[in-house]
């Protein structure tokens, strides 16, 4: 059997090996393991699952030390994000927790028996229910809150689903070591032990995706491993949904009056988030749009200067590394692309500088913008708005668009907004992209290939993936989920077409 050996991003040197490839064998068990248990789980009462969710929060709370610890041996990403991140994992769990005992996520919608203009209707009763076993798999940029512990998994235990992870191979140490307390967890809070589960090895994540009780499957990751992901899901009997974060360049226009009255503070803010985490977050700037002139000029050289100061933690893993070596380079030798700023490679492992290009918008071609995953970003020079959209509409779509503006600029931005809403799916203004908050109101996904669905990956309605629609039609009472019976007022329903909001 292969092992799994992670390697530490501070000094390139293997670290001990925590687990092995799991088998198609093995992989067929822990399903079939989770299977047995999604009845259980849908049917626990909305307040008990709640409270399993708060249990797991509780034992990752409680091993924080551990978890950073072990997470920087093998991503490098340094004690204070790590703290971070998993102070934010903590907090999904309980926000899922507020939104299944708030309720509403479910569409409870009744439409008593009754004459109408069509004639006589039936009692309808309608309901999201839980689609069964999700499989997840863990990103590497995220060891905690988009990997084993991560929102997707979060959501779709809240929803009632069970969950299998493909834990990612950059970090199987903290994997395992968050797999195994929120398994206990469960336990000890009264789950069967097979309501969570967890598999390793690329073959395994094939298996896990095609094993016939899965149901969805959560992805964050690169567009080429999605893509085969997909097209092993194509081979399977019964096709399932396939909700994939891939590929984001996250485009921010800076306006001619934002130029003009904070070049300093833009660029500066620019560079914090190009560079942020070695520029390995989803939400990376990886263009920036800048209009051409003196008041854009100081803006690029406001943060070609900041980034020129900046050191950052060292990348992933090697793979990732030899990528943003080998597109950086590729951008230095593009014709009409100029080099801004570079750094150097600092200390041994996974370290790399930081880059810093821009080019005229009328000297690039599509193809000339690629999303580099690392410190990098691209500056565009724009000379009007004609340029501007057709630079918007050639660049790949994103998770996030953003607008720098100045002083008094509203109503006039409304035509550069309605060309961003149809490129990304969170449009920012005054603000930066990196960072995203897990709320009631928040959307992380957008059109391909950002994502390949209308859903979130962050957020209460994340929840909606692994959820279905079902009507029952004049049931007796007993027979209905709790949620549809007369007496359950303490959620919010919608009642032959008006809204009834819980009681008390």
């Amino acid at each position: 059997m292969t092992t799994i050996t992670a390697t530490n991003p501070y000094t390139g040197a293997a670290l001990e090996s925590v687990a092995e490839e799991t088998s198609p064998e093995e992989v067929a068990a822990v399903v079939a393991e989770a299977a047995a248990t999604a009845s259980w789980l849908s049917e626990l009462p909305r307040s008990e699952r709640a409270a399993l969710l708060e249990a797991i929060a509780d034992a990752l709370e409680g091993a924080r030390e551990q978890i950073v610890e072990t997470a920087d041996s093998e991503t490098g990403l340094g004690a204070t994000r790590l703290n971070g991140e998993l102070t934010r994992t903590v907090f999904q769990f309980r926000f899922f927790a507020s939104v299944i005992t708030e309720g509403s996520y479910l569409e409870v919608t009744l439409d008593p028996a009754g004459d109408t203009p069509m004639g006589p209707r039936p009692d309808l009763r309608r309901m999201l229910v839980a689609t069964g076993v999700v499989a997840v798999f863990g990103a590497s940029n995220f060891p905690l809150a988009f990997s084993v512990p991560g929102g997707d998994t979060a959501s779709a235990l809240a929803a009632g689903c069970p969950v299998v992870v493909k834990a990612h191979p950059s970090h199987p140490g903290t994997s395992v070591l968050c797999f195994q307390l929120m398994r206990d967890a469960a336990v000890a809070a009264g789950a069967p032990a097979g309501v969570l589960g967890l598999v390793h090895g690329q073959a395994a994540g094939v298996a896990l995706v095609k094993a016939p009780e899965v149901t969805a499957v959560g992805f964050t990751g690169s567009t080429g491993a999605g893509k085969a992901l997909m097209e092993a899901i194509a081979e399977r009997d019964a096709p399932i949904p396939f909700y994939g974060e891939l590929s984001s360049i996250n485009p921010v226009v800076v306006t001619r009056a934002a130029a003009a009255e904070r070049a300093q503070e833009l660029g500066e803010g620019l560079a914090t988030s190009v560079t942020g985490s070695a520029g390995q977050l989803c939400t990376k700037p990886g263009l920036v749009l800048v209009p051409s002139g003196a008041e854009g000029d100081a803006v690029v050289t406001a943060m070609g200067q900041a980034m020129g100061r900046t050191s950052t933690v060292p990348l992933l893993n090697e793979r990732i590394r030899d990528s943003y070596r080998s597109l950086t380079e590729e951008y230095a030798q593009t014709p009409g692309v100029e080099q801004v700023a570079r750094g150097e490679a600092e200390g041994e492992g996974f370290g790399v500088g930081v880059a810093l290009f821009q080019a005229p918008a009328d000297e690039l071609s599509p193809d000339d913008i690629a999303e580099i995953f690392g410190p990098a970003s691209l500056v565009v020079r724009w000379d009007s708005p004609e340029q501007l959209d057709g630079v918007l509409g050639a660049v790949e779509d994103s998770l996030t668009a953003t607008v720098q503006t100045g002083s008094g600029e509203g109503a006039e931005l409304s035509g550069l907004t309605r060309t961003l809403q149809a490129h990304a799916g969170r449009i920012l203004f005054n603000a930066y992209p990196t960072g995203v908050a897990v709320s009631w109101a928040q959307n992380h996904g957008g059109p391909w290939p950002a994502t390949n669905s209308q859903h979130t990956s962050v957020g209460a309605t994340a929840i909606r993936r692994w959820l279905r629609p079902v009507v029952f039609q004049n049931a007796p009472e007993a027979v209905l989920p709790p949620e549809l019976r007369d007496d359950a007022t303490d959620i919010p329903r919608r009642v032959d077409g008006q809204l009834v909001l819980p009681q008390g």
